[in-house]
């Protein structure tokens, strides 16, 4: 059953029971009061979302465990929501646990915008003592959760992984313990790409990987405007160029270039493309395969290997989940260059680049339109230093320490004749774009992401110009 069906039979049969839950929420008093905090939580935490309620530790009793069973469990196995869901969820709202939250949120990404959605609602809100404007449950909800930290209940895992693998088909292989916060992790509204390796020529209702693209010289990609945004790539004195409007339709490539075979992720969320080696792995393990997923982990794609189902943080490389974690995969990068297509084929005459038929007749541009209001899926908090869609150029440094410089201030300083330089990193200009380099010029890998996405996942990163 797909996540559409599942949503109108809950609208379906909730209509009857929703006014009895709805009910029993308002028979208990709300708490609004102003809960201590478990854990120090930042400044501008507290100014945005306000002092997080306190939350119990240890196991659920028998009463709860009961209960999330019938309303995490039971209603999906029974496609529908009767009164002993209702009767369960007002248990849970009366639980004054707030960990219980997570699988409430859990559930309210699949709810849509009817009767559950609203019953969730309540649930939530009596647990956190925030209350919704405009409906906006799941998302208000779940920023929350991640701002305030608020811990995962018992055997969250087994409870989540039990919601996303009844309503949307694939996820079977990739709810597994690991390396990874589980509770950050939510559907980004699609189907997993779980194609074999080179079959990326076949349709699929996902967002479609493309292996060993089709690619042309830069005088044939006559389609391509001089202003277009491309991603460049360079390895062994091997040049090719990613169309944006290409990676935001495929969102993943698997190529070769230079001799070197590369497993490319384009988030369009975090406006970052990343280039990782893929040849360079622990003997016995066979070259990853990256695939899309069809989850997010705080606005992040997740991305996964097709042979062996591992999970990937997309941002740093590493292997979270599976085989390739008990391997202890960690992909190296390549610097990716974000410029335009007349400057990288200017600066790097013998490009190539990928054919136009790959973007499928499509020319999305989510950098302009889908995201001008923030981020549309929950990120909890955003380190204040920056805005969350400034452009920054992000790398680690020799001595493992992030780095990212503020893309529009350092082009000026460079632009003046100043050198860029702060923690053994220095940027240098190429064909029109930034690239991060060591004090003897070599290359560190870097890319060019938003703030708020390079800053989550490298939450000490240290920002130039200096700020703390």
């Amino acid at each position: 059953m797909t996540s559409q069906q599942y949503n109108t039979n809950i609208r379906l049969d909730i209509n009857s029971v929703i006014a009895i839950t709805l009910t029993l929420f308002s028979l208990c008093s709300f708490n609004s009061k102003a809960f201590a905090a478990e854990t120090k939580l930042a400044q501008h935490v507290l100014e945005q979302f306000g002092p997080p309620p306190s939350v119990p530790s240890g196991e659920l009793n028998q009463e709860l465990k009961n209960a999330v069973k019938t309303v995490f469990a039971d209603s999906l196995a029974d496609s529908g929501w009767t009164q002993d869901q209702s009767i369960a969820l007002n248990v849970i709202a009366n639980s004054e646990d707030p960990r219980l939250v997570w699988w409430i949120s859990d559930l309210m990404r699949f709810a849509g915008g009817g009767g559950l959605s609203d019953v969730l609602g309540s649930a939530a809100s009596k647990l956190l003592g925030i209350e919704f404007p405009e409906r906006s449950y799941w998302d208000r909800t779940t920023d929350h959760l991640m701002a305030w930290n608020i811990p995962a209940p018992p055997n969250y895992l087994d409870v989540k992984g039990g919601i996303f693998n009844g309503l949307v088909p694939g996820w079977e292989n990739i709810f597994t313990k690991g390396d990874i916060d589980w509770r950050h992790v939510s559907w980004g509204g699609v189907l997993i790409d779980n194609r074999a390796y080179d079959t990326t020529d076949e349709s699929c209702n996902c967002i479609p990987a493309a292996d060993n693209p089709i690619v042309t010289d830069a005088e044939s990609a006559t389609w391509l405007r001089d202003d277009a945004i491309v991603f460049g790539i360079e390895v062994n004195g091997e040049y090719r160029a990613y169309p944006r409007r290409i990676m935001e339709v495929r969102e993943m490539i698997n190529d070769t270039l230079g001799g070197r075979d590369l497993g490319i992720p384009y988030c369009t969320l975090c406006g970052a493309a990343q280039a990782y080696f893929t040849d360079d792995v622990p003997e016995g393990v066979k070259r990853p395969v990256l695939r899309t997923s069809g989850l997010l982990i705080r606005s992040n794609k997740v991305m996964y290997d097709i042979n062996t189902y591992s999970v990937f943080d997309t941002f740093k490389g590493n292997a979270v989940t599976g085989e390739l974690l008990h391997k202890k995969v960690q992909l190296k990068q390549a610097s990716v260059i974000t410029t335009e297509w007349g400057k990288w084929k200017a600066a790097h005459p013998t490009t190539t680049v990928l054919a136009e038929e790959l973007a499928l007749g499509r020319d999305f541009d989510f950098r302009n339109t889908r995201d001008a209001d923030g981020p549309i899926f929950p990120v909890g908090d955003v380190d204040p230093r920056l805005g969350v869609h400034e452009d920054i150029v992000g790398v680690v440094n020799r001595s493992g320490i992030p780095v990212a410089f503020q893309r529009s201030e350092a082009i000026l300083e460079i632009a003046k004749g100043n050198t860029v330089e702060f923690e053994g990193v220095q940027l240098i200009v190429d064909a029109g774009g930034l690239r991060a380099v060591d004090t003897n010029g070599n290359d560190l890998g870097s890319h060019q992401a938003f703030w708020f996405a390079w800053s989550q996942f490298y939450s000490n990163t240290k920002l130039w110009p200096n700020k703390i």
